[in-house]
């Protein structure tokens, strides 16, 4: 081998300066990055222990909701909605008022006449009245005369339109037939009386006259 070939070139060993200037570029830039780790190296610590204190929370499930409970419900019976019938008002019909239609003519309404109450019919039956009479003197009978005979004999005359009497009858006797007997005669033979009326006419009634036989009278 020769010398040539073995031989080291001077600059392949580094010389101590050279050395020494890149050490001292290193520590500079070691020194630079340690400045700048370290203000970042509380919060990265920080962050840890937050991580670090985080619990796990359990996410538990939302509760089943709760069923409502079966209810039996029974059907109500149906009942038939009443109706309401409003009576419908029928209206009246209309009448086309055309020329050729006819004139309508109004209902006359018939006259009534006022009615009159009739007069009650007067009955055939005679009344009931008292009346005023005109009495002839009052002649005694001999007989009673002579007894001595008196009393008040009460009669009942039916006396026509005219005032004449028609029927005299003993309604109350004096006790005496004969003074009841002439009592009689003389009413019926010789009175007067003023006829009864109703409703401005005239008719019979029956009159009570009373006849009194007074010996101390003669």
């Amino acid at each position: 081998m020769s010398s040539a070939s073995l031989a080291v070139p001077r600059h392949a060993h580094p010389d101590s300066r050279r050395i020494a200037a890149l050490s001292a570029a290193i520590a500079v830039n070691l020194i630079a990055l340690v400045a700048a780790m370290r203000p970042m190296a509380p919060q990265w610590i920080e962050q840890v222990r937050h991580l670090a204190e985080t619990q796990v929370r359990l996410i538990t499930p939302p509760p089943k909701p709760v069923e409502p409970p079966v209810l039996d419900l029974k059907p109500l019976p149906r009942t038939a909605p009443q109706l309401r019938v409003q009576p419908r008002t029928v209206a009246p019909p209309v009448t086309d008022s055309s020329e050729d239609s006819p004139m309508a003519v109004a209902p006359v309404e018939p006259t009534i006449a006022p009615t009159t109450e009739a007069p009650a019919s007067i009955g055939t039956e005679p009344v009931e009245a008292t009346l005023a009479y005109r009495a002839v003197p009052l002649k005694y009978p001999p007989q009673a005369l002579h007894a001595r005979m008196q009393g008040t004999v009460l009669l009942k005359v039916l006396v026509d339109e005219n005032g004449v009497p028609q029927e005299v009858a003993v309604e109350h006797s004096s006790g005496y037939p004969v003074l009841d007997r002439s009592a009689r005669e003389q009413v019926l033979r010789g009175w007067k009386f003023q006829p009864a009326t109703v409703q401005g006419r005239t008719v019979r009634a029956w009159a009570r006259v009373p006849v009194s036989f007074d010996l101390n009278q003669l």
